[in-house]
């Protein structure tokens, strides 16, 4: 079954200056953002896309989702 969302997600800049970002599928918000904070810890900010390709919701470590669904 295809996953629900999918997340850029933005690391940190690398040491050239450019944003280190990486992209992610998954179905629920909140073990993903928790999944971030155990994995990557200095991740900044997240967009959040359907699989049609759409951006439906942004996201940073400081104003998280609510709810498991957009």
């Amino acid at each position: 079954m295809p996953k629900r969302y999918t997340a850029i997600v933005k690391m940190k800049n690398k040491l050239e200056g450019s944003a280190h970002c990486i992209k992610y599928r998954f179905d629920n918000l909140l073990e993903f953002t928790k999944f971030l904070d155990v994995k990557w810890d200095d991740w900044k900010w997240f967009n959040v896309y359907s699989n049609k390709g759409g951006q439906l919701e942004s996201f940073t470590k400081f104003r998280r989702p609510k709810s498991k669904f957009v």
